[in-house]
Parts: structure tokens; sequence; C-alpha cells
């Protein structure tokens, strides 16, 4: 299992609290060894197993949206 560390940004992300629930609930994840989301840089740093990317990037944004509709994390 290879480990990989990556930011991405984020649009829309309007309160510390969400960010605070969307931390949580990718925090909990399958193949996902941690995740910080910073509310003030609007950015989210996460380390996961880069061999399931695309399943583990999926679930990152349900989480994300059954938190915060209208925010985005922007994957590229």
């Amino acid at each position: 299992m290879a480990m990989v560390k990556k930011t991405y940004m984020m649009e829309d992300l309007d309160c510390a609290n969400c960010a605070r629930k969307m931390q949580d609930a990718v925090c909990k994840l399958e193949g996902v060894d941690g995740c910080e989301i910073n509310f003030m840089m609007q950015k989210m740093i996460i380390e996961y197993d880069d061999e399931n990317e695309d399943k583990i990037l999926k679930q990152v944004k349900k989480c994300v949206k059954r938190v915060e509709p209208d925010c985005t994390v922007l994957f590229k």
C-alpha cells in the first residue's frame, strides 16, 4: 500500500464547523490515513492509499457534499 499526501483547494467552504465535520468524516474512510481541512486557507490536505485513489476521492467528494452541498473540492 503506497500512501500519498496531496493538497487540494476547496471552493465555497462557508464555516469552520463544517470543515471540522468534513475532516472527521474523511478521516474515517477506508484507505485514508489522515485529513486536515483548513477553513481559512480553503484547502484540504489528505493522506491516502494511492492504489485506490479514484474510489477514495469519490468518497471524499460525498463526505464534503453531505456536510455542505455548495462546497467543492478541486481535484486537479
